[in-house]
């Protein structure tokens, strides 16, 4: 790489930089008031919201990249333009291969940086925050306990506690049970919750019980210690149920057969392995169209606005396509190679731009299909 060519590297680089934080930034942002409407009904701590957000960030970063290079490719070029330092650069002996291959450099590393996201940290990451997600759902004490407030629970349980300390001991517990016809209540001084043989469990001490069936018999029971099963209060699976996005190369691809009913078909897993693989490539698609959105075509000095627009629109329906490739893929594997021939022909079609040169009497227009036939075709 030449002086030239790195300085037009570093211009390129940081606009992008910034364009993939802003818009990581503002994914963030939403993701953390989810988290934070989640931790706040589970009564966790705001490191676990941290942390669940933090593993958001991959796969949201999978989504941003390509619009990010967009974004900051178009910025940088625009500026590099409309001040004419690419103009000086070509005046210097710089070829177009030569002016563009920067930017062709950073946009590989992008598709680099994409592949390594979707196939090895995505599926990471989204597993960890499913199970930590799952923990926090299946956390009875969390769901059935909240201090000086009663807390209704599923099939009529109600439950009360006075004072939650921190080594999670329960003071003055208070339980009150309505099904069929028939109510228990439950009080204690002390609790403390539990798990036996993976059984959850809640460990009363120094309390009584007075259950009142349907027939009018009441039943009265004094204690030390008494275990009280919550297994059939807590409504949760016992294992995390994981989703396509969750999954590796090697589970999308190679399903095992216990994954096909509870994750989807074996299309469906087959057309999120090859969106993976294939999400990537768009990153090279939108340096295609900002380059030439600015360098197809004669220097303007009012500004590229109309241009800009173009390839934003261009990419945009380009994307938009690319995810309706994805769910037809799921339904008709052959369109799988699609999903690659896509935005590689897109690319292709943009780089052309770059290089065909106006026809006698006509500047060449931005995105003009007819730009790209041969001499007298379509005359």
């Amino acid at each position: 790489m030449t002086l030239i060519q790195g300085y037009l590297f570093r211009q390129l680089l940081l606009p992008v930089a910034g364009a993939c934080g802003a818009l990581v930034g503002i994914g963030v942002l939403s993701q953390s008031l989810e988290q934070l409407e989640f931790v706040v009904e589970r009564g966790q701590s705001l490191w676990l919201m941290l942390k669940l957000t933090l593993l958001a960030v991959p796969q949201l970063l999978g989504v941003v990249l390509p619009i990010g290079l967009f974004v900051g490719a178009l910025i940088a070029l625009t500026r590099l333009q409309r001040e004419q330092e690419l103009t000086a650069a070509q005046a210097a002996g710089l070829t177009r291969t030569a002016l563009i291959r920067p930017a062709v450099r950073l946009a590989l590393i992008v598709v680099a940086l994409g592949l390594l996201i979707n196939a090895v940290v995505q599926p990471w990451s989204q597993t960890t925050a499913r199970t930590e997600a799952f923990a926090v759902r299946s956390d009875l004490a969390a769901l059935l306990v909240e201090e000086g407030e009663f807390v209704q629970g599923p099939d009529g349980l109600t439950v009360y506690v006075q004072e939650i300390e921190q080594n999670g001991l329960l003071k003055n517990l208070f339980i009150y049970i309505e099904n069929d016809g028939t109510t228990e209540t439950w009080n204690a001084s002390e609790a403390r919750f539990g798990r036996v043989d993976g059984e959850p469990m809640l460990t009363l001490i120094g309390g009584s019980s007075q259950r009142y069936s349907s027939a009018g018999v009441l039943n009265l029971l004094s204690f030390d210690t008494y275990v009280f099963p919550l297994g059939a209060f807590a409504e949760v699976a016992d294992q995390p149920r994981f989703k396509p996005a969750d999954l590796g190369l090697s589970d999308l691809f190679m399903p095992r057969p216990e994954m096909i009913p509870s994750v989807g078909t074996r299309n469906e897993l087959m057309a999120e392995g090859h969106s993976r693989l294939a999400s990537p490539l768009y990153a090279l698609t939108a340096m295609a169209l900002a380059l030439a959105a600015i360098l197809a075509g004669s220097f303007s000095r009012t500004g590229y606005g109309i241009r800009v627009a173009k390839a934003a629109a261009v990419f945009l329906l380009v994307r938009i396509f690319g995810y309706g490739l994805v769910a037809a893929a799921a339904w008709t594997p052959w369109l799988n190679i699609l999903q690659y021939a896509f935005p590689l022909v897109v690319a292709g079609l943009a780089t052309a731009m770059l290089f065909r040169t106006p026809r006698r009497g006509r500047r060449l227009a931005l995105f003009d299909i007819r730009a790209l036939l041969p001499r007298g075709a379509g005359a």
